[in-house]
């Protein structure tokens, strides 16, 4: 049967095209793989830093090895979801899984700093096709109150398998500083379960408009990744600059660090629960969440108390568990299944690209203004006044996703 004519890859609203638990589970597993890439080794820099000393310019190259795949993912996401469409969904991301688990245990047996620094350039780009990947096969596989439920557990496993990423590259870490790059070797195991578990997704037929096919959604989609680009600045927000807000307040001790850090890890899964218990669709959930999220950040710029400071980052966290798999949800609604790859790409690209950015811009407003609690009130004033610039949008019943953008139906 010819692709273009095939039965659809979901059933009715809010059933899923596959069965059972695994291939969900599958899917979750992936999309945890680029935060193990993100937080794992964060805890043996030192010691890496320790052993390239003799190397030139290695205060500045161990550092990459822990930022340059996320930076690698922001720029080549989209290209990946390009490739999605062409090359098929399931294929590419076998393949993907079992490069990351190559380039991701390459340092492993590399010896010189400037081949890891390479290496995790690869491993990036084998992480911006599994996240692709995994993101477009839930929007394939599933529809409704499935697939949002899906995308909220999304964002509760990456935001709890931070928190255990980080334990586990402590603990390995105590027996060098190469051993927690064993864990990539997990994608050895992941990629042939997901070559014999996942189903092909079947095509649909692409919605004709009048004047011929309907043409890959733009502006619709332009409005999504603005949005998500400044919603991952606020979502990385309370995780980057948590101990600098505590310093300022001359707490240093790491266990209060790590325990503010986890309460509001915490708070995003619990976020993330509720936005999969949430009735309204996007059009109202985005701008009550992001004066969730404003609140927040509010609280946390106008306190000199660490108890307050924790309750302002723990409502700002609930908000950003909401946010992510709202604006996900959003993106995915747009998308046929022909164009679900290129733009479940440009969506990540964007919110990586927002992880990216995010310390950088509250580095700069901190020397702008004097303290980074003044850098988080300033984004906490800029997330209120884009909850109210969206706010008229919802009342037009139009999908807030960038002015003038209407929802595509």
């Amino acid at each position: 049967m010819p692709a273009s004519s095939a039965p659809p890859a979901s059933g009715p609203e809010g059933q899923a095209s596959v069965t059972g638990r695994l291939p969900a589970a599958l899917l979750m597993a992936g999309s945890c793989l680029p935060v193990l890439g993100a937080v794992l080794i964060a805890p043996v820099l030192p010691r890496m830093q320790d052993h390239f000393a003799g190397t030139a310019h290695s205060a500045a190259l161990v550092p990459l090895v822990l930022a340059v795949p996320a930076l690698s993912l922001a720029l080549l996401a989209p290209f990946a979801g390009v490739l999605v469409d062409r090359l098929g969904r399931k294929r590419l991301l076998v393949a993907a899984t079992a490069l990351y688990a190559l380039f991701g245990t390459a340092p492993l047996w590399l010896t010189t700093l400037h081949a890891i620094v390479i290496s995790r350039v690869l491993v990036g780009v084998a992480e911006a096709a599994v996240m692709t990947c995994c993101t477009t096969l839930i929007g394939d596989y599933y529809t409704g109150r499935v697939r949002e439920r899906l995308l909220a557990l999304q964002t509760m496993c990456a935001s709890a398998s931070a928190t255990l990423f980080l334990v586990l590259g402590g603990a390995l870490g105590s027996a060098g500083w190469r051993a927690p790059f064993w864990l990539y070797a997990v994608g050895l195991l992941l990629a042939p379960a997901m070559a014999r578990t996942l189903p092909v997704p079947r095509a649909v037929p692409r919605e004709q408009a009048p004047g011929g096919p309907r043409p890959f959604p733009v502006r619709q989609l332009a409005g999504v990744c603005a949005l998500t680009v400044f919603g991952a600045v606020v979502f990385y927000t309370v995780p980057v600059e948590m101990a600098y807000l505590l310093d300022d307040l001359d707490v240093t001790s790491t266990a209060a660090v790590g325990a503010v850090t986890a309460l509001a890890s915490a708070a995003t899964v619990a976020g993330s629960v509720l936005f999969a218990r949430l009735r309204p669709g996007p059009r109202r959930r985005l701008p009550a969440t992001f004066v969730l999220c404003a609140a927040g950040f509010l609280l946390m710029a106008s306190t000199d108390h660490v108890v307050l400071l924790a309750a302002g980052a723990v409502l700002n966290c609930v908000g950003t568990g909401i946010l992510l798999p709202t604006l996900l949800t959003s993106a995915l609604a747009r998308l046929d299944f022909a164009d679900r790859g290129r733009g479940t790409g440009l969506w990540t690209a964007a919110f990586f690209l927002g992880e990216f950015l995010c310390p950088l811009v509250l580095l700069a407003a901190r020397n702008a203004l004097g303290s980074m609690a003044a850098a988080v009130g300033l984004l906490g004033l800029l997330t209120a006044l884009l909850a109210a610039l969206l706010l008229p949008l919802t009342r037009r019943g139009t999908e807030p996703v960038g002015p003038g953008v209407p929802e595509r139906t």
